[in-house]
């Protein structure tokens, strides 16, 4: 598996299984499944209800705890210093792990909320709890007051990306001040079949005699962006993982980046009505 290095040296698997919606049986089998395939990366989150089975996938799969990147994130009704710092010794208790490799913020709420719980994560940092610490569903001017007052830089920020939604401002702003983009709902999440219905991503697809999600997955890779496709389908999860054996041409990219027409599936991050 790929890795890239965050900024505080340590590396994280590009690719990474999402577990979002993912009931517990299915997220225990997923995980399962993702692992024996060759995946060392999990992102999953309190709210979604299986960091439990998710962190018994991993005790059952048998692989090396320190051989596998695991995410979790801080909800937005646990914002603030002391209430984030209980949020992420559950999140612990619950995926049953001494310390996780990357906790985020999961949404902006606020800048006085982002910062008290931004302390509590440089607290879980320093104390080893979080290898990594970051943030999830930011903009550029959340993230410009964190660096104006954090002690510690951001090393992720996760947020929505795909070929629709390429994020170009974003990514460019983020990278310049040494943080790296995760993007999740790759395969534009529930719109899929608009996905799966461009032609330019057909033929393209078609040239590399690959799939379309597979396309749309290495546009991202290339572009050094972090990805997390979500799926419980044992044959999806193969072909998602199944993209480091062939390289997309400028001429593949840019054709790719016209696909750009802004339009999110998920909440403006200053709007977030949860």
């Amino acid at each position: 598996m790929k890795t890239i290095q965050l900024h505080n040296g340590i590396h994280i698997p590009m690719i990474g299984l999402g577990t979002w919606k993912s009931k517990e049986n299915e997220a225990y089998q997923a995980v399962l499944h993702a692992l024996k395939v060759g995946y060392r990366h999990i992102d999953t989150a309190f709210i979604y209800g299986n960091e439990k089975v998710v962190g018994q996938a991993i005790k059952d799969s048998g692989i090396p705890r320190e051989d596998i990147f695991i995410t979790t994130k801080l909800w937005n009704s646990d914002q603030g210093y002391e209430t984030a710092l209980k949020a992420a010794e559950l999140s612990l208790t619950q995926l049953g792990l001494d310390y996780v490799d990357l906790y985020l913020i999961h949404w902006f709420k606020g800048h006085d909320k982002d910062l008290a719980s931004w302390r509590a994560l440089e607290k879980l940092y320093k104390d080893g709890k979080a290898k990594a610490i970051g943030v999830s569903n930011h903009n550029v001017h959340h993230i410009e007051y964190l660096l104006e007052h954090a002690e510690i830089k951001p090393m992720i920020n996760q947020v929505e990306t795909h070929v629709e939604l390429p994020n170009k401002y974003l990514k460019a702003y983020c990278e310049s001040n040494g943080i790296l983009l995760q993007a999740y709902a790759p395969l534009m999440s529930s719109d899929i079949q608009t996905l799966l219905s461009k032609e330019v991503l057909q033929d393209i697809a078609k040239k590399y005699n690959k799939t379309v999600p597979q396309i749309a997955i290495r546009w991202l890779l290339q572009r050094g962006i972090i990805v997390l496709p979500k799926s419980i389908n044992p044959s999806r999860i193969e072909q998602n993982n199944d993209v480091f054996d062939f390289e997309l041409s400028e001429e593949d990219m840019t054709s790719i980046i016209s696909l750009e027409t802004g339009r999110k599936r998920f909440p403006e991050m200053d709007n977030v009505p949860f």
